[in-house]
This record gives structure tokens, sequence and C-alpha cells, in this order.
């Protein structure tokens, strides 16, 4: 991953839980990093805890801002752009759907305008996720090429944010005319990840530590519910990965790619709670009645053979490793906050070794 030192890099979304993973990351590479995004909206929020305003060029805005996010972007002239800023909890996209599709859709049209105002070369990964596929749930694992669609506001919204990123790929930033534009986009669907600091609302794990951290029940929503679990380190991984291929060879890899985990990783919440406060020393859930409870997928899987091909790319951890990792990093929070960088690249440093 070293190819990235010296790169300058421009993030969306480096105050959220990935992105402050993806910081730290790149920090740790000698990438030269402007991240650009809304203030952290959880407290604590990781972006703060790993102090992220040392590790990058942070500037707060909105992708809906489009001067401001097409000056900060010409400002920079950044050689790499990762769109990770979106709207992303499906329950949250039923009490705001107007300002979701607005985010993740509008939004990555406007960051892909910024690409194509720089005057010069720049490959753009940007990130979606596994639930832009019309899913039928009949347990396949979704293909690069199968079909976009979504029930939820928060599914539909980044199948069309596939949709903008494919236009503006044949569009603008049409490989055949690579000499032309010098520009190269992917896209990156990935799987629910978990890892430390996520503090996030309506999450699984951030649900599960906020309980056994005060002594109290875990209450399981969707208990049967079937999510691709990896631990938030593979998808980023590949992210940079993708970034790397491109810049190598940007005709080649300007495609979508899946990045989820292996199929045997692919549990239901009630298994992962039931792991989680095995690993944890102990703790109780509980099942509560729920009433006009919205929508959400039952069952998900992603086919990741792709991006195995292409890009030599594979998970390194199954779901118990992405647990223990998650759990150790919360109870180390928890225990003595201020070790917290140091354990964060040793987790980095784990799963490279890996």
């Amino acid at each position: 991953m070293q190819t990235l030192k010296g790169k300058k890099v421009f993030l969306t979304g480096h105050t959220g839980f990935k992105g402050a993973w993806l910081t730290f990351m790149l920090h740790q590479m000698g990438a030269k990093v402007t991240g650009y995004s809304l203030e952290p909206n959880t407290k604590p929020s990781l972006f703060e805890v790993l102090h992220g305003e040392r590790l990058c060029h942070s500037i707060i805005g909105d992708i809906r801002d489009t001067e401001h996010l097409h000056k900060s972007m010409t400002d920079f002239q950044p050689d790499i752009v990762f769109h990770l800023a979106a709207q992303p909890i499906v329950r949250t996209s039923y009490k705001i759907p107007a300002e979701t599709f607005e985010v993740n859709a509008i939004g990555t049209a406007n960051v892909l305008d910024g690409i194509r105002l720089l005057e010069k070369p720049c490959v753009g990964v940007m990130i979606t996720t596994d639930k832009v596929y019309q899913n039928n749930e009949t347990g396949q694992a979704y293909k690069e090429d199968d079909r976009f669609g979504g029930y939820d506001p928060y599914s539909a919204s980044k199948a069309c944010a596939e949709l903008v990123i494919d236009s503006y790929r044949k569009s603008f930033f049409n490989p055949a005319d690579y000499e032309q534009h010098h520009k190269a986009i992917a896209s990156a669907r990935a799987g629910n990840v978990i890892g430390g600091g996520d503090w996030a609302a309506d999450r699984l794990i951030p649900d599960i530590v906020r309980a056994l951290s005060k002594g109290e029940a875990i209450q399981i929503r969707n208990p049967k519910a079937v999510r691709p679990w990896q631990h938030v380190l593979e998808p980023l991984s590949g992210y940079i990965l993708l970034a790397q291929k491109l810049m190598e060879d940007p005709i080649q890899y300007a495609e979508g790619f899946n990045f989820g985990p292996n199929p045997d990783d692919t549990l239901t919440v009630e298994e992962m709670t039931q792991m989680a406060t095995e690993i944890w020393g102990g703790g109780t859930f509980v099942f509560p009645r729920l009433t006009n409870q919205p929508h959400e997928a039952g069952l998900l899987s992603l086919d990741i053979t792709k991006a195995g091909k292409m890009l030599g790319w594979r998970p390194h951890f199954n779901a118990r490793k992405a647990l223990e990792m998650t759990l150790e990093w919360y109870k180390a929070f928890y225990s003595n906050p201020s070790i917290i960088n140091e354990l964060t690249a040793k987790q980095i440093r784990q799963f490279d070794k890996m």
C-alpha cells in the first residue's frame, strides 16, 4: 500500500466512521489528505477520538454545496478522490427520503463534477453499498453486473448513485477516451462493516456495545436478518487497492467491484449478537415486540469473485476475528482512551500481516 505515499488524496466523508479509519490509514502511508465532510454527527466520534484534525487538512462542508466543494477540490488538485460522504442509515432514510436521495445521488454527481473540472490526471473511487442490487432475497450472492434497485429510500438512492457514476464514466470519463480526459472512475460496494469507533444509531454492533458497556440487555430488532459482516479494514483495503490499480491501468479497472466477506461469514443478527456476548464475557439479549417498523432487507450476500480475480483482493478475517478486534477496541476505549491511537495502528499492522 506504500504506493500512495506522497499522493494527494481528497476524501469526502472523512469525519464518519469509515472515513476516519481511512484518514488514519492514509496518514500512516504518508499520503497528503484533504478531508471534506460535515461535522461528526455522534458523541463520541471516531474522528475526534483519533485526533483526525492532526491527520489531514479538514474542511467542514456539505457535498450539496457545489461551489464550496468544487473550490476545495480545485484548490487541492488531488491525484485520488475517495467519495464516502453519504446519508448511510436505512431507517433514517424513511424519515428524510428526499434529503437521502439528494445527498446520495446528487451529492455523488457533485463530486464527479468536481473531478471533471480538474485539469490534471485523477482517479476516483466512489463508495456505494451492497444494497444497490435489486434484492429478491433468494439467497443468491449478487455480482457486479446484476440489476440495480432498492426498496427503501437509502438503497434506492445508492442504486441511483451507481447510475450517476456509470453515466459520468461513459459521458465524461470514458476509458476509450482516456488520453483526452485523463480520469478514471470506479465504484466500490461493500457489505456491513464493523470495527471500533462506530457510535451510529440503528447499527447492530454500536447497539450491542452500548448495552454491554452499561450492563443492559441488548435489544435485537431483526434477529433473523442475514448480512455480509466484515471488519472495516477489509473494504478500506479494497478501496485503496482499487485506487492503486486505477493509477497503474486507468482503463482496465474503471468498473464496479464488490468487497464482501467469505460466504460462510454471512451470519444472522442473532448469531452475531450471541458471538458478541461470548467474546465480551457475558451479556443478555431480548427480542422486543415491535410494530409498524419500516421494511429492511432480510437477506443480503455479495459475490466477491471479480475483486479476487482482477485485483488480487481477498478477505483477511472471518466474522469472529472481526468481532474480536472490534470489541477489543471498544473495551480499550472505555477503560483507557489514551491508548486508542496506538491500538488502532496495531490493528492495522495485524491486518497487513495477514
